[in-house]
């Protein structure tokens, strides 16, 4: 092999060397495997496991962003192991920089060494043409070995191009190591900057003004739905789970009723843990069978229609026993204004911020959806408002802050797609969809407490989340 080859084999050589390592060394060193920075148009994807929590964010009237907290945890604020965990990855960037410095410049004497071959090879190139043309007045041993030559130089056209793009793919790496040693240094400034016990007590006053700021949300208007969080998957097509949105933090019961008739029985978890893997804590046998799945549990007593009945029952879980049942004047039932899919779904029973409500249509209203706000001990009717919204096209509704949110189908492709607001008597045509991953809900309710819906999604036990956008309290409105 010639002298020009053996040169540009060890330059490639190097240059294999230099890419691999900087493929297998640089992503596990600098953690660029696991993270990426952020640039102005993204936000910093922060796991769990690096030790930060984003706890909430509100919002003014004008959008603009009032109390967003992002905070480190306070168990992985040690300062000494972090930041010698810090001066070590550091140490090694340093390092690296200057191992790729004296690579590059090796690479860089190499690259003119090359260059100068490709000068040459252009010049023997064009000189053999010019031979070639008139092959015929020149001796063919000269000919010959200028030929094999030329047949030895052209390999390297390809080779050269790539050596072009490795060098500058070094370069990049040179740029990327500059810069990721300016934010490490940084860091490393900002942390020596702070002692443990001063950023637990910033820590612990994010937490009081981020409590305070929560305290001043008010009702907020539904904006967005993501999800479903598949919780479980059991029972029939039919069905409702829920969870008492009145219920203290440390009360996670679930309550779950299989089907929406010839049924009676009403299965309790402590726990979503443990309606995940099945452990009953209670069972209840009712004293009626329940019609649809629109049931509701509110301050710890069960809400549901009677089947074949608009007879509202109330049932205490704690004393075993219905402690109130009144009739639903001129409410349809029985499948005489359903959602579209059906299934004795006339009468709907749903609680939000501001109480108990019942949803359903009545002749008088030519079969369009009446809201009617009930007393929670009683299951009087308050007050009651009539829309222009055809029960029979709504696929299912729920209340967020005294305001209806209708969709219009229960299928595929269902979108919120109509409101109305009991505190305006107003109503609007919306546009909020959401992914019905199991192609057909049977029952969508909202729950204050934990601000999500609960659906039965096809033998599914879903949740939503909800994006509300809330009006912020000033002073003067308290």
């Amino acid at each position: 092999m010639s002298l020009p080859l053996l040169k540009l084999g060890a330059v490639l050589s190097t240059m294999a060397m230099i890419s691999n390592w900087m493929s297998q060394t640089l992503p596990s060193l600098v953690g660029l495997n696991t993270t990426r920075l952020s640039t102005p148009d993204t936000l910093t994807q922060i796991s769990p496991k690096e030790g930060w929590q984003v706890y909430s964010s509100a919002q003014d009237p004008d959008g603009r962003c009032i109390c967003t907290v992002v905070a480190p945890e306070q168990n992985l604020c040690s300062r000494d192991a972090k930041s010698r965990q810090l001066r070590q990855l550091l140490e090694k960037v340093q390092n690296m920089s200057q191992s790729i410095e004296v690579l590059n410049l090796r690479t860089q004497r190499d690259f003119q060494y090359v260059l100068k071959m490709e000068t040459q090879m252009k010049g023997l190139k064009a000189k053999f043409r010019q031979i070639e043309d008139d092959r015929k007045t020149l001796m063919t041993k000269h000919f010959q070995e200028l030929k094999e030559k030329m047949d030895e130089l052209l390999p390297l056209i390809p080779v050269l191009e790539q050596y072009k793009t490795d060098a500058k793919l070094i370069t990049q790496f040179k740029e990327e190591i500059r810069n990721l040693s300016a934010v490490l240094t940084g860091i490393q400034e900002e942390i020596g900057a702070y002692d443990y016990e001063e950023l637990h007590q910033r820590v612990l006053s994010l937490e009081t003004r981020l409590r305070d700021c929560m305290k001043k949300l008010t009702c907020g208007k539904l904006m967005k739905i993501t999800g479903p969080v598949t919780v479980k998957t059991s029972g029939t097509r039919f069905g409702a789970w829920m969870t008492d949105p009145l219920a203290s933090e440390k009360n996670n019961r679930v309550w779950y009723m299989d089907s929406y008739t010839n049924n009676k029985i009403v299965r309790e978890y402590k726990s979503i843990a443990d309606f995940v893997s099945g452990a009953e804590s209670r069972t209840y046998n009712l004293p009626f069978k329940w019609a649809g799945t629109n049931h509701v549990v509110y301050n710890g007593s069960l809400y549901f229609n009677k089947y074949q009945s608009n007879i509202i029952i109330k049932y205490s879980f704690d004393m075993g026993r219905v402690l109130a049942q009144r009739s639903l004047e001129y409410a349809g039932f029985h499948n005489v204004y359903p959602y579209t899919w059906g299934g004795f779904s006339d009468i709907d029973l749903m609680a939000d911020e501001i109480g108990l409500w019942a949803v359903y249509a009545t002749n008088q209203n030519a079969g369009n959806i009446v809201i009617s706000q009930l007393n929670q001990d009683t299951l009087e009717v308050m007050k009651s408002w009539s829309t222009g919204y055809p029960k029979r096209s709504a696929g299912e509704s729920f209340m967020i802050c005294g305001t209806l949110y209708v969709t219009n189908s229960h299928l595929t492709g269902a979108k919120v797609y109509y409101s109305y607001s009991t505190k305006t008597s107003t109503y609007e045509y919306t546009d909020i969809p959401f992914h019905n991953q199991y192609f057909h809900i049977s029952m969508l309710d909202y729950n204050a407490r934990d601000r999500a819906l609960y659906a039965w999604n096809n033998g599914h036990q879903v949740l939503f989340n909800v994006t509300l956008f809330h009006i912020i309290k000033t002073e003067d409105d308290t």
